[in-house]
């Protein structure tokens, strides 16, 4: 029986056509897994450089913070004024973000939809 299916493949030349659909499928799961492979490292090399840059710029938040409240407290000749200061100013931006917390979230979200659609094209 089996030699009637392979002289009936060769007679048709399905043998040939096996063996290189067989070769395609395998070449394409190999390239979906490179394709993949690619994507996950550029996603991973983009999470870090957003996360070093949001680690120096908290740091640079911070100090300017310090550096200012120190000056303040110079300028009006006390020891806590200018901590007060800058705190109130960080307690009000605080408050403004918490009262537009849905329509600041829905603008980001637009934002980072329209840089999805740009990436991919």
């Amino acid at each position: 029986m089996e030699k009637i299916k392979d002289s009936i493949f060769k007679f048709l030349r399905l043998d040939n056509l096996v063996e290189n659909l067989s070769g395609y499928f395998e070449t394409r799961v190999e390239l979906i897994k490179i394709e993949i492979r690619e994507e996950i490292a550029r996603v991973i090399s983009h999470g870090l450089m957003v996360g070093l840059l949001f680690l120096l710029g908290m740091l640079f938040l911070v100090f300017l913070s310090i550096g200012l409240a120190l000056f303040l407290n110079t300028y009006f000749n006390s020891s806590s004024a200018g901590f007060w200061m800058v705190g109130g100013i960080y307690g009000a931006s605080g408050l403004i973000i918490g009262l537009f917390y849905k329509s600041i979230g829905r603008f980001f979200e637009r934002y980072l939809i329209e840089q999805a659609k740009r990436d991919r094209k």
